[in-house]
């Protein structure tokens, strides 16, 4: 069986991921650097209205995923709060500055997380041996791992990510995400034969105020109708 992930930024897209039909979401903010992890608020109300799981991406700023002590005591608290507010899952990854997975912060967080899944977000694929960084996801439990196959897209990567999920035998779920579209989902899933994906499927929808000098008078939402086509053409 094929699952569905959505990337929901905003409580709309989350209820838009809920009635197209998606399995899971992956709540997080700011898009446009990658993602964030979402406010006490935004947490709290996804988990109170969907049925579905709702997993939350713990990212405490932009840029590299190295993090310094006071960085990681944030991500650490922001799992805790998860937790404690009903999430189904947290979404985390943490590199050194040689390009391997952290192993003290990836266990901590993994302990931290307690019942609730763990996954391992894109920082996978900035890993300099994503064979040897898969082995230690399974090892450490993890339970799935999002990846572009260290490309631009999924798209691109997918022979990675066809040697990946070979190489996971079904210890761990190989996610494919990043750039998956109506278009292309069909042709990733029959190369990678990952029965897992995620993506946004959003648009941007405009306000009626008047434009404000300095910010945009749009944002993004996932759309049921478009989540559906990207779902259906698989």
């Amino acid at each position: 069986m094929i699952r569905f992930e959505i990337c929901a930024v905003n409580i709309q897209s989350a209820l838009a991921a809920q009635a197209a039909g998606a399995h899971r979401i992956e709540l997080c903010s700011a898009l446009d650097v990658g993602g964030l992890t979402p406010s006490p608020g935004l947490i709290r109300k996804a988990v109170a209205l969907l049925d579905i799981p709702v997993n939350v991406l713990i990212r405490p700023r932009e840029g590299d995923f190295t993090f310094a002590r006071h960085e990681f005591e944030v991500m650490l608290d922001d799992i805790r709060f998860c937790r404690d507010a009903g999430a189904n899952g947290v979404v985390v990854g943490a590199l050194t500055p040689d390009f391997v997975l952290d192993v003290p912060q990836m266990k901590a967080m993994k302990e931290a997380a307690g019942e609730m899944e763990i996954v391992c977000h894109r920082a996978f694929d900035f890993t300099s041996d994503p064979q040897q960084a898969l082995e230690s996801l399974i090892e450490w439990g993890y339970v799935r791992v999002l990846s572009s196959g260290q490309s631009a897209n999924a798209m691109e990567g997918r022979f990675l990510l066809q040697k990946l999920v070979q190489q996971a035998a079904g210890r761990i779920s190989v996610m494919p995400g990043a750039g998956i579209s109506a278009g292309n989902i069909r042709d990733i899933a029959s190369i990678t034969l990952a029965t897992e994906f995620h993506f946004t499927g959003k648009k941007k929808v405009s306000t009626e105020q008047e434009h404000i000098p300095g910010l945009d008078s749009w944002h993004w939402e996932s759309d049921v109708v478009l989540i559906r086509e990207i779902m259906d053409a698989v």
